[in-house]
């Protein structure tokens, strides 16, 4: 698995479209102060289902969208669209490659897609998981974030070291089924009061 190219427009300083290939081996983006890089890993970590606008540098979601300069207009949207070569299958999608596109609206609407289909951001994450690339994965470390890191608690840090183990669906998935326990448990309890409620009544309809 590797990451083959990454499409932006109208994302934070880049209003034109523009590709960046990825080679199999190591790539490196180098460039004077202000000239866009950390907004290029930030638009990995945003289309990769990122929510956190510290994370991405800004106050608000829309901070994202290019806001215009003296020469040019702000952006109406933001798009970004990763494609990764997955015919290792390392990424839990059945296809060779993987496109993974979001498009942000100045308006507050948003949407995702997978090979052009759109989907929810749950399975964004869902697929990502315990690959190193998902939301909370350790594929992409910004600015100060290894020293986050470090200073945090050894609780904290357990969550990055289950991410690299792999186990990070399993407890997600154990959540996601105590969640749905608690639910019909509380659904039980609401049928037991009916039922009690309408025993009461029996006799006298009798």
């Amino acid at each position: 698995m590797y990451l083959k190219s990454l499409q932006i427009q109208g994302f934070k300083s880049f209003p034109d479209k523009i590709t960046i290939h990825f080679g199999k081996g190591l790539t490196a983006i180098v460039g004077p102060n202000g000239s866009g890089k950390s907004n290029i890993s930030d638009a990995i970590r945003w289309v990769l289902g990122e929510q956190s606008f510290k994370s991405l540098r800004g106050t608000k979601m829309e901070d994202v969208v290019f806001s215009g300069t003296q020469k040019r207009r702000p952006m109406g949207a933001a798009e970004v669209s990763l494609t990764i070569d997955n015919t290792s299958r390392f990424v839990r999608f059945d296809c060779d490659e993987v496109t993974v596109t979001r498009r942000y609206f100045r308006s507050g609407e948003s949407e995702f897609l997978v090979n052009k289909k759109p989907v929810r951001l749950k399975d964004i994450h869902e697929m990502f998981m315990d690959t190193g690339l998902g939301r909370d994965g350790y594929s992409v470390i910004g600015q100060g974030r290894i020293d986050e890191v470090l200073s945090k608690k050894s609780e904290d840090r357990r969550e990055l070291f289950e991410e690299a183990a792999g186990i990070t669906k399993y407890r997600y998935k154990k959540d996601e089924a105590e969640r749905k326990l608690a639910a019909a448990g509380e659904n039980l309890a609401r049928v037991s009061d009916i039922i009690e409620e309408l025993s009461a009544q029996l006799g006298p309809m009798e």
